[in-house]
């Protein structure tokens, strides 16, 4: 009998499905085609083609891709749970993004999603002891996506970035698994803490567009946060909350607000 281990990409059903939209996306569109080949059918994993992805992303003069590529692979060998978190916002941003339309486009073209992965490996590095080369990672991100998530930031899985412009989250914030926020979302400080200063962010949370949740607060599982909003104070969990300073105008209205990705507030909201 064969040994699994040696046929591992021919029971991997994500990688089967990215690499057959692939060859139709190449198929459809042949001036793409080495683009295509380049990111994905070149690769034999998820976690191949994400090495190459974001060195792609974040190489300069300063730092070649080669060099960019030996880091996160590197990463990825040593911490499974890497690969695993990336598979799960793969998975987040298909089912919650409705512009999303194919496992395909977040590794190409998303770059919240692209982001995120990189910052995984900064945080991956930071934890290492590797903190110069975290730091550079997260310059990295932060010039080329606008998204400046400090290494020391613990981020679960299965987390959507929506857009993925000006995005902040600060050295002591922490934030869930299933996770959704839109653009402009700050996880910040209030400018008087000096340790253990950025909000802890729950489970199945919803963060609106442009919300700002500051100090070492804490946001409940399953909660809402509006758009616009700033949010100064403890939100229990499963509660919507909204304005500035924000406050709680009613229930979170689903069990899973991050995944139904309703933003809109009730009629006596």
């Amino acid at each position: 009998m064969a040994d699994p281990r040696t046929n591992i990409s021919s029971i991997d059903p994500v990688w089967d499905q990215i690499t057959e939209e692939a060859r139709q996306a190449v198929s459809d569109e042949p001036l793409i085609g080495g683009f295509v080949h380049a990111c994905i059918l070149h690769h034999k994993s998820v976690e191949k083609a994400l090495s190459y992805r974001i060195a792609a992303k974040l190489a300069s003069n300063e730092m070649s891709m080669v060099v960019v590529r030996e880091v996160v692979e590197e990463a990825y060998r040593k911490s499974p749970a890497l690969v695993e978190a990336a598979r799960a916002d793969l998975v987040a941003v298909s089912e919650r993004d409705p512009a999303c339309h194919r496992l395909l486009q977040p590794i190409l073209y998303f770059k919240g999603y692209q982001a995120i992965q990189a910052y995984r490996v900064g945080h991956f590095m930071w934890a290492e002891g590797h903190r110069d080369l975290a730091y550079f990672f997260q310059m990295r991100v932060s010039e080329i996506f606008g998204v400046d998530i400090h290494p020391a930031a613990r981020i679960g899985k299965g987390v959507m970035i929506d857009h993925a412009h000006s995005i902040v989250i600060g050295e002591t914030a922490v934030v869930g698994d299933n996770v959704s926020m839109l653009h402009s979302v700050t996880l910040g400080g209030t400018g008087k803490e000096e340790e253990d200063r950025h909000p802890k962010i729950g489970d199945g949370v919803l963060i609106g567009a442009g919300a700002k949740v500051l100090g070492n607060i804490r946001v409940g599982n399953c909660s809402r946060i509006a758009a616009g909003s700033v949010v100064l104070a403890e939100v229990p969990p499963c509660k919507t909350v909204a304005g500035i300073p924000a406050r709680i105008v009613g229930e979170a209205g689903c069990d899973q607000p991050s995944v139904s990705m309703n933003h809109m507030l009730g009629k006596d909201q």
